[in-house]
């Protein structure tokens, strides 16, 4: 069986080595490459399954690096997790809002950088529920042909914005939603959604919610995410 291929694109060589070996004891393949200049050809010439991207690289830096991705038929869908050094809010945001699936900061604990690698690696076989397909998660039920939500099988009235960003997060969980992206699955309601008034909007759908509404988790600087 042919192992599945990792790109990890990091330039300090202590954390790429630990990374390459608790990742390869995991049963993937893992390439190291350095520089975003030398990752452009080989990413093309390999096709990984997955990229590690650091965002703090010489030359082409990560973020760079990743528009040039995403702007490539092909290599834009190749998931992409970035690393990214603490501070970098902007960055990530920047990174989520182009598409990438998810991001780790530094420093990172290794058994956590696996699970969200097996965790992209899992969404990318699994075939995300279309607009009108029932959503169940825990003891929340979605049914989007009926604008109903229910917890534990109790009716939970939801305005038409609230419906949209939690059907479109649910369809989605474990995603990081940005407040600008949350903005863009709220509009063309009836109501004025500004990324300001996106918490507002959170805070009224976990209330509603009731303890189901923990299952919206708040990512400090970035956004939301609906836990799966």
């Amino acid at each position: 069986m042919q192992k599945e291929k990792i790109f990890v694109i990091e330039d300090e060589e202590d954390i790429a080595e630990i990374i390459r070996f608790n990742l390869q004891r995991e049963g993937f393949e893992v390439k190291v490459v350095y520089s975003g200049n030398e990752a452009i050809s080989r990413i093309k010439q390999e096709m990984p399954k997955l990229i590690l991207l650091d965002l703090m690289l010489p030359g082409i830096d990560g973020l760079t690096l990743f528009r040039l991705l995403k702007q490539d038929a092909a290599t834009k869908s190749i998931p992409v997790i970035m690393v990214t050094a603490k501070g970098e809010e902007t960055d990530i945001v920047t990174g989520l809002e182009l598409g990438a699936d998810d991001y780790i900061p530094k420093p990172f604990k290794i058994r956590e950088l696996i699970a969200r690698v097996k965790s992209v690696m899992r969404k990318k076989t699994t075939i995300t529920p279309s607009e009108t397909d029932d959503i169940q998660i825990g003891e929340i039920r979605i049914l989007p042909e009926k604008h109903e939500i229910y917890v534990n099988d109790q009716l939970v009235k939801l305005t038409q914005t609230e419906f949209k960003i939690l059907h479109a997060m649910a369809r989605k969980p474990g995603r990081v939603f940005t407040r600008y992206q949350i903005v863009d699955v709220a509009r063309g309601s009836d109501a004025i959604v500004t990324d300001r008034s996106v918490d507002v909007h959170i805070v009224s759908i976990r209330r509603k919610l009731g303890s189901a509404g923990k299952r919206i988790e708040t990512v400090h600087g970035v956004g939301y995410k609906f836990l799966e």
